[in-house]
């Protein structure tokens, strides 16, 4: 037999789908503008400003909040790409396709700097820099990916494409994928020759975060 669910209350499920339409109206207002107030985030949703602040009790909280559902989208990806047992260089090229349409890097463009890194969300990033970096040697060692990308190439590429914005959402994605594919073609091996500098070291990346 089916495990059955017990569905919820009216009052949980109102209050669900307010914490949805909170986080939705945060991560635009905060992406157009990091030094909005939270009070824009309560007009943007349609919730009185009392509500907002009984589930995030400051901007510095829902900004954290945005950050660890955004690593934990990412390390969903990261791991669905290791268990993918087909073709390797497919798998990682899935894998980056669904990270850009995940909004993977879309808060770190704008966002590094503006909110307290908690333990948790530098735990969270430690797990999606490994994930990140088990599936690039996996891919390295199929002979398909240049030898000299690393995870925190990854992570700056996935930054810049979130910031192609020109016309609607749907032709800003579609940019965005067209971009993409263009960077796959230079990180495919043959490559045509060594990259410039090292990549961005973990300290390098994490020091954005110290505001």
């Amino acid at each position: 037999m089916e495990p059955t669910t017990t569905p919820m209350s009216g009052r949980r499920a109102q209050a669900a789908r307010n914490d949805r339409r909170i986080l939705e109206a945060a991560r635009e207002v905060f992406t157009n503008d990091p030094q909005a107030p939270i009070a824009a985030v309560a007009d943007r949703a349609g919730v009185g400003i009392a509500a907002l602040y009984r589930r995030y009790r400051s901007k510095d909280e829902l900004l954290q909040h945005l950050a660890g559902e955004g690593l934990q989208r990412y390390l969903a990806e990261a791991e669905a790409a290791l268990a993918d047992d087909g073709d390797p260089w497919a798998a990682f090229a899935r894998f980056m396709h669904r990270s850009l349409d995940a909004g993977a890097g879309s808060l770190t463009v704008r966002l590094a700097g503006t909110f307290t890194a908690t333990p948790e969300l530098q735990r969270q990033a430690r797990t999606a820099f490994a994930a990140t970096r088990r599936l690039l040697e996996r891919t390295k060692a199929a002979g398909a990916l240049r030898p000299d990308l690393e995870v925190g190439d990854v992570s700056l590429l996935l930054e810049q494409l979130q910031a192609v914005q020109l016309g609607d959402p749907r032709r800003s994605g579609q940019l965005r994928h067209r971009y993409l594919t263009l960077l796959l073609e230079a990180m495919r091996l043959p490559a045509a020759g060594p990259l410039p500098g090292p990549p961005p070291s973990v300290e390098e990346l994490r020091r954005r975060y110290d505001g």
